[in-house]
């Protein structure tokens, strides 16, 4: 079962998340006879946390209950606010160019694995990621060519250092939704003098505004999935298809992205690697977000997050 950070009451919770509902793990715990510890944040829920047993104990009994008991539990999506998986993740990384269809879009040569190494960035967590429902903010200072990028985000489980591709999928905690929100022109300064890598860094910069990361609404758990390469991924923006494809088309799958960050970065519990986009982008189709816009970014097994754009 799925898993998400809410709130609800003035209190952060954990729970099983099913899109309509979420079931509370205390009141679940409670519920079953099951001992339920404190937990401190959702990686201990997850593979390689502390209290993963735990919660597989809690959900296994939670099959057995008769339907009505279980229908009790669940509080609808409405009443709760829901939050990012991760509070306060050490490190938000994310991959540029990994999606051939994605680089050919742009105008730009795909490049064979074995050929090339992935191009990974970072963004401010604690200023980018946004909960699931928040809105995407405009930013002022450069409003006109803001641009969705619909991610499958990896969550680290356990510390990884030197990690081999073949045994990597094994340090992944679980698997959520990330919107890699871009500012597309910004330019710092218009009137400056020409730098040599000026355009690197407008490109970079762009990607750090505020709210510019929307993360959730829940987690599918790492064990729980046999193969990341083979979601499903759509974004919708205001009802309408505007990213379709697949986990399957990376050029450098989950694994060997784990094995490339965690050669020189050692990865620890609850850090993020979001792993690129599909084609589909607005900028390729001159289409950016406005006031009012609405986005939802789905991927297989693991669900919808929705962002307002103000």
């Amino acid at each position: 079962m799925r898993l998400c950070r809410f709130e609800r009451q003035q209190t952060q919770q954990i729970g099983f998340f099913d899109d309509t509902s979420v079931i509370p793990l205390a009141a679940a715990a409670a519920k079953v006879g099951v001992s339920l510890p404190s937990i401190d944040g959702l990686t201990t829920a997850l593979p390689g946390g502390s209290h993963r047993q735990t919660v597989q104990d809690i959900q296994q009994r939670l099959a057995q209950l008769p339907a009505g008991d279980l229908a009790a539990l669940r509080v609808p999506t409405e009443s709760v606010k829901l939050l990012v998986p991760v509070a306060s993740p050490s490190k938000l990384l994310l991959l540029a160019g990994n999606y051939s269809k994605h680089i050919e879009e742009g105008g730009g040569k795909a490049t064979e694995r074995t050929q090339t190494f992935p191009y990974v960035f970072m963004k401010p967590p604690l200023t980018t990621l946004t909960n699931p429902g928040d809105p995407v903010r405009i930013p002022e200072v450069s409003p006109n060519h803001i641009d969705w990028e619909l991610e499958l985000g990896v969550i680290i489980g356990r510390t990884a250092k030197n990690v081999k591709e073949a045994d990597a999928l094994n340090y992944v905690a679980g698997y959520t939704v990330v919107n890699d929100i871009s500012d597309r022109k910004f330019r710092p300064n218009p009137g400056r003098t020409q730098r040599e890598k000026d355009g690197f860094f407008d490109w970079l910069h762009g990607k750090w505004h505020d709210t510019f990361c929307p993360m959730g609404p829940c987690v599918l758990p790492a064990d729980e999935l046999l193969d990341p390469q083979t979601l499903h991924m759509t974004l919708k923006v205001n009802g309408g298809i505007e990213q379709d494809g697949s986990t399957s088309e990376m050029v450098f799958p989950v694994a060997a992205i784990i094995e490339f960050i965690s050669s020189f970065v050692t990865l620890v519990p609850g850090d993020i690697i979001s792993t690129g986009t599909t084609s589909g982008v607005g900028h390729a189709k001159g289409k950016f977000l406005k006031v009012g816009d609405v986005m939802e970014a789905w991927i297989e097994q693991i669900g919808t997050l929705r962002s307002p754009v103000a």
